[in-house]
């Protein structure tokens, strides 16, 4: 659906007057995220974004031009109920085994590691069963060696329980962010358990 103009824009048309009147635009303005978009024959166009992505714009004016292609998001399960691995029990990483999405590959499967691609508010939850243990389990998202969100469980009358919680978070890009056991183990496996995240608005 085309965006309206500002009445105050006299950007309209095309020519060569239009053309001259953009390369002043771009020469001049400063880029902000909430730049006035320029109506071209009924078509938007953004002249600057200040957080282009990592995709050539392939724009002749050399212009940044917001494509929508910016999705990332992932989901992964504990699908066998295996022992922890060696690694598992020397880094207390959760690791899983089944990707569901990966829209982006971002995740890493071999690690359980997310990588971000870009700066943005990203979203994230977990559920962590535990099973036949009678002791507390401690999980968190860890965000660069630091644990940002934290979940427990530690009910004594279930067979089957599990650390649950989800929260927004700040990432660079290049952060990573992946789930830690801090407390507990997770002997008997962790089948059923999930991971997921995605991008909810970039910076």
């Amino acid at each position: 659906m085309p965006c309206p103009a500002s009445p105050h824009s006299p950007y309209r048309g095309s020519g060569p007057a239009l053309l001259l009147g953009l390369l002043l635009v771009v020469q001049q303005a400063v880029c902000q995220n909430e730049t006035e978009p320029i109506v071209l024959e009924g078509k938007c166009l953004v002249v600057c974004d200040s957080t282009p992505t990592a995709e050539p714009s392939g724009n002749a004016l050399g212009m940044s031009v917001r494509s929508g292609t910016g999705r990332v998001a992932f989901s992964a399960i504990r699908n066998t109920n295996h022992e922890p691995s060696e690694m598992s029990n020397r880094t207390m990483t959760i690791y899983f085994d089944q990707i569901l999405v990966n829209v982006g590959s971002h995740f890493d499967p071999a690690r359980s590691i997310f990588v971000a691609p870009r700066k943005g508010v990203y979203s994230f939850s977990f559920h962590v069963v535990k099973v036949y243990n009678r002791q507390t389990i401690q999980v968190s998202l860890v965000l660069n060696s630091w644990p940002v969100i934290s979940a427990f469980a530690g009910d004594q009358d279930v067979t089957r329980e599990a650390a649950t919680n989800a929260g927004l978070i700040t990432m660079e890009r290049g952060d990573k962010a992946y789930l830690k056991l801090e407390r507990g183990n997770l002997m008997g496996g962790w089948k059923y358990s999930t991971f997921s995240g995605f991008l909810v608005f970039p910076l």
